[in-house]
């Protein structure tokens, strides 16, 4: 399964500063005033060799009867719940709180991983008053400066020891997850995939996290349906459905071949639905995006082009992904979703022997070769496919440091010009020959 890092604590502690600096960027808003945080962010980061999923959660107050610190808790709740490890951010500028008391002992009960993080820790001062947070009782304990980074590095080394290698579990049939936000008709997809003759679906027990491994076998078409609609009630927690529902694709995502990404043909892709297309890309997961409730829609004669357009435009750079136009309540158009599915689960396995490759790659090479550098010549050498579960590419070249983005986009395209690769992202690196 993959792997969830989710950032708790009170609000102002610096949660949004640490998940900035892990996921290299600046997505997270930060502010001074609590609360700033409402929507999730979701970000990619690797360490020692082991990529992760970073959550920057709101800030959590216990008890508030706010309506937006409510809705923040049940956010931190479902976190605590859906994430392989936990980091728990206090403040040593204003020591222990009662809030930061009732953050861990919720984390107490978990028996996941929790690494309690002194931010702020910045001069020999802070240092010393940051003992006090030992009194908290969490073994794994991490004074630092998230604003200047210093020590990062050592809470790093310790998740990246609790995190799997993130390759997914290798199986003989494809395995599809079906996601996408509430009421997009998930559910209803999956009864149309399964029908009612239950003698030919096979539930597969023993599956982590409790998501529904369903069996498919149907039409001569074989594959392992994992399904986010439904997966579990939690009458304990009055879960935030969004957020709810993105922990739910994650997990699923991490574990399939191919997403199948259903959104409202009435709605369009939202934002939520280009989060968790970019986090299925980044991932190198095959991805099929299935605009459902089309029966609903005034129709024209060009309706669905201009439709499709416009997703591809929303969807760029990586635009080549398949566009299913389906009705699961008339069941139009399921069959070819299927076949979607399979054939980009293909595309995502396709292997090009490296005498093909050079002989389509390097004579585009030829016809357009790379710029040069400050009248330093690159010359691209030979290429190879890697021996990676998804699509790889190794182009070995003598100024490798020097190949701009823009050509790298160039052979990209080329190589999904000369092979089918929709629906499926493309990794392109160049080494030293």
């Amino acid at each position: 399964m993959g792997n969830i890092i989710a950032i708790v604590g009170r609000p102002n502690v610096g949660k949004s500063t640490l998940y900035n600096r892990l996921i290299g960027g600046r997505n997270a808003i930060i502010d001074d005033t609590s609360g700033v945080t409402r929507d999730r962010k979701y970000g990619l980061s690797d360490w020692n060799g082991k990529n992760f999923t970073v959550i920057d959660t709101g800030g959590f107050v216990q008890g508030s009867d706010d309506v937006f610190e409510a809705a923040i808790r049940s956010q931190v709740k479902i976190a605590i719940e859906e994430a392989t490890a936990l980091v728990f951010m206090v403040d040593v500028a204003t020591g222990i709180t009662d809030l930061d008391e009732e953050v861990a002992n919720l984390l107490r009960r978990t028996k996941k991983p929790v690494f309690l993080v002194v931010n702020k820790v910045d001069n020999q001062g802070r240092l010393l008053e940051a003992n006090e947070f030992w009194s908290l009782g969490f073994e794994n304990t991490y004074f630092l400066s998230s604003l200047s980074g210093s020590g990062t590095g050592e809470l790093l080394d310790a998740i990246a020891e609790q995190l799997d290698d993130g390759e997914p579990i290798p199986s003989e049939y494809p395995k599809f997850a079906i996601i996408g936000q509430p009421n997009v008709g998930k559910s209803s997809f999956v009864n149309a995939l399964l029908g009612k003759d239950r003698n030919i679906v096979t539930d597969i027990a023993g599956t982590t996290r409790d998501s529904i491994h369903s069996m498919y076998n149907k039409f001569g078409k074989e594959f392992l349906l994992i399904d986010t609609a439904g997966i579990r009630r939690k009458t304990k927690v009055h879960e935030n459905l969004e957020f709810y529902s993105v922990m739910r694709a994650l997990r699923a995502m991490e574990e399939a071949d191919v997403t199948m990404l259903l959104i409202d043909a009435q709605t369009g892709m939202e934002a939520q639905d280009m989060a968790i297309f970019t986090l299925a890309m980044k991932r190198n997961k095959g991805i099929v995006v299935l605009v459902n409730k089309w029966d609903l829609m005034d129709k024209e004669t060009n309706t669905a082009r201009d439709l499709e357009l416009e997703l591809k435009k929303k969807m760029a750079p990586f635009n080549d992904v398949p566009v299913v136009f389906i009705s699961v309540l008339e069941k139009q158009r399921i069959s070819q979703a299927l076949d979607a599915a399979l054939q980009v689960y293909e595309n995502r396995n396709r292997r090009i022997t490296t005498s093909k490759l050079n002989d389509i790659m390097q004579d585009a090479i030829s016809r357009n070769p790379p710029p040069s550098h400050r009248g330093a010549f690159i010359k691209i050498k030979y290429i190879t496919q890697l021996p990676t579960y998804y699509p790889a590419f190794a182009f070995f070249c003598n100024n490798p440091k020097y190949i701009k983005p823009s050509y790298k986009n160039f052979l990209e395209n080329q190589l999904r010009k000369n092979f089918d690769f929709t629906g499926v992202p493309i990794s392109v690196f160049f080494r030293e020959k």
